[in-house]
């Protein structure tokens, strides 16, 4: 997503199947990451300083279609945002969920956050579309 190269140096002895695959699983970005512990570093160390969060139940009956639009929308910001879904479900981003001052009954939203200088807004919705998405991060990036 961000065109930057990372190389793994396979003259090293110590690299096997499960060091390749960890290189592999922090290094791909696709349009959304989802976001878990083995992510996290690659996320952390994008050179993309804007990160856009959906923050969503991975269970509910609605998220497929959710995605879909998410991902319509994350094309039109490709190379500027980062796109990460954040499943609230997971005990592991609770801490995501909290730093944003979310409560359970205030998800799905949108949290946008500038890494350099820590800005940030939250958008709370009823339902993710690429309209929303779209001028959420256009009133945030101007």
């Amino acid at each position: 997503v961000d065109n930057d190269r990372k190389d793994l140096d396979m003259n090293s002895k110590d690299v096997d199947a499960e060091k390749m695959t960890r290189f592999v699983r922090m290094n791909e970005l696709r349009l959304v990451t989802e976001y878990n512990p083995v992510t996290a570093i690659g996320v952390m160390q994008s050179s993309l300083q804007l990160h856009l969060l959906l923050i969503t139940d991975k269970m509910s009956p609605k998220h497929p279609e959710r995605m879909r639009r998410y991902k319509a929308a994350a094309g039109l910001f490709k190379g500027k945002i980062l796109f990460i879904l954040v499943d609230s479900n997971l005990k592991s981003n609770e801490q995501i969920v909290s730093f944003f001052k979310l409560k359970k009954s205030q998800l799905p939203a949108l949290a946008i956050f500038h890494a350099p200088d820590e800005e940030q807004d939250v958008l709370t919705l009823d339902e993710v579309s690429v309209d929303h998405v779209q001028d959420f991060c256009n009133r945030f990036l101007q």
